[in-house]
């Protein structure tokens, strides 16, 4: 029992830890800033602009402020940006699952004519720059009259939103599946099970790891986004966060109310957070194992 005892006991490899000793000064240190820098905006949503331009943002001297995310909230219009990026995320990220995890599976475990030169393409897709095509889309959006209305405005930024990511979904998607063993879909096969109710019923479950990490990356990419959002949405009701506060930003200049841009900003930070706080395992596993059959 007591050797038993003894080999389960790790023996730590003091000659590997000193070699990654410089990296983990650097992660400790990169770890530190991160948390000072996000510390102080914490502190400055807590505080007064007259605080914070002396720097006494950490101090609190008048005490806690937490009415700045009662007006940031509702006097500048977050609330509106923070609906519109929830809905634009959480539209979008569904219907990109939906989409590519049936196209991905069909690319991974069916031959057929044209699969590679479909696979080469969404490749190739994701080489394309923005840029490069949103003048003509905005040509075609704008001459469909797509734009005039806020439901057809929100819903061509959902569009757009799910086909720039299609192809970065698709292939990411595909290399779970194909790493799946075919015993599955066989013992389903006898059993009675069609291509598709495999599918739903066992495949798609399987993948789970690499359906919630791409979903994460889609979710924090949309959420985030800006320049499709600065071009289609030409209205407060319309914009994301991202536009949002940088109009907020702007705006700086004449209100001074920097107490409240910063409690902005923390509204806004907070969900990316709290998705990485509790689906941080799945993220890593999703990115570092994926699933072997």
């Amino acid at each position: 029992m007591a050797r038993e005892k003894e080999n389960k006991v790790k023996k730590v490899n003091w000659g590997k830890e000193r070699r990654l000793l410089p990296g983990y000064i650097l992660l400790t240190l990169w770890v530190l800033f991160t948390f000072m820098l996000l510390g102080w905006i914490l502190c400055a949503s807590l505080s007064t602009t007259a605080d914070i331009f002396k720097g006494k943002a950490l101090q609190f001297p008048t005490g806690l402020h937490f009415e700045n995310y009662i007006a940031a909230w509702g006097d500048n219009h977050v609330a509106t940006f923070f609906a519109n990026s929830l809905l634009y995320s959480l539209v979008s990220c569904t219907l990109l699952i939906l989409i590519c995890a049936p196209a991905a599976y069909v690319l991974a475990r069916y031959t057929f004519i044209g699969n590679k030169v479909i696979q080469s393409g969404f490749v190739a897709a994701m080489g394309v720059p923005i840029v490069m095509v949103v003048l003509p889309l905005f040509c075609l959006i704008a001459n469909a009259g797509l734009l005039n209305n806020i439901i057809t405005s929100k819903m061509t930024l959902i569009f757009l939103y799910i086909g720039i990511n299609i192809p970065y979904t698709t292939i990411f998607l595909l290399t779970f599946f194909a790493n799946l063993s075919r015993t599955y879909e066989e013992a389903a096969a006898i059993d009675g099970c069609k291509p598709t109710q495999t599918f739903w019923k066992i495949m798609f479950p399987m993948a789970q790891s690499g359906i919630v990490t791409v979903t994460i990356f889609n979710f924090i990419n949309i959420w985030n986004e800006y320049f499709l959002s600065l071009i289609f949405a030409n209205s407060d009701k319309l914009r994301p966060v991202a536009v949002g506060l940088y109009g907020m930003l702007q705006s700086m200049q004449y209100t001074g109310n920097w107490a409240g841009m910063f409690a902005a900003v923390i509204i806004v930070f907070a969900p990316t957070f709290v998705l990485y706080l509790f689906l941080s395992e799945k993220l890593i596993g999703g990115i570092t194992g994926g699933i072997k059959g």
